[in-house]
């Protein structure tokens, strides 16, 4: 590979580590078509791009961007691949989803939230990450708790505060 072609491969990986939040660095070796197509479309799904990259030009593209970690340029031996994606925890999700069906893709690292989580360990962990999404939903639904509290006792209130009313007017 001429070094033209690697100054454009490197350049296209800095736009695409710019363009997403997070991504996440695989082992996808030892898949066959069928199941590899079978990732990729899961990821098409998803809203996650899957790419295969040269180690040494993911960590050019990576060191140009300050994001050469010590734990992430470990990890880049063997076969790697790159899922990009703007919500933290899908790749993790789509990883554990596929693997209940073979040993592959296994995480080598992921870069999500500013924070590195290096080895398949770490799996768990990722998908039990909220997205802001999620985040946002708790949050309304802990604000609403207690005003359906309020509302609920200001109802029931008024509906025992008439019959004391009626209760009382019958006396009479």
């Amino acid at each position: 590979m001429k070094r033209e072609e690697k100054t454009i491969i490197i350049n296209a990986l800095v736009e695409k580590l710019q363009q997403y939040a997070h991504f996440y660095l695989t082992d996808i070796a030892d898949l066959n078509a069928e199941k590899t197509a079978q990732l990729r479309r899961l990821c098409f799904e998803k809203e996650v791009q899957l790419v295969v990259v040269k180690n040494t030009l993911l960590r050019k593209a990576l060191e140009q961007l300050n994001k050469a970690d010590e734990e992430i340029v470990g990890t880049l031996k063997g076969s790697t691949s790159v899922m990009f994606c703007n919500t933290g925890n899908v790749p993790a999700k789509i990883i554990k989803e596929f693997k209940q069906n073979c040993d592959k893709p296994v995480l080598k690292a992921a870069y999500v939230d500013e924070c590195v989580y290096v080895g398949d360990q770490n799996l768990e962990t990722l998908v039990n990450i909220k997205s802001r999404e999620e985040l946002i939903a708790d949050i309304v639904a802990l604000l609403q708790s207690p005003a359906k509290n309020v509302i609920s006792a200001l109802q029931s209130g008024g509906h025992k505060l008439s019959g004391i009313v009626k209760t009382l007017s019958e006396r009479e």
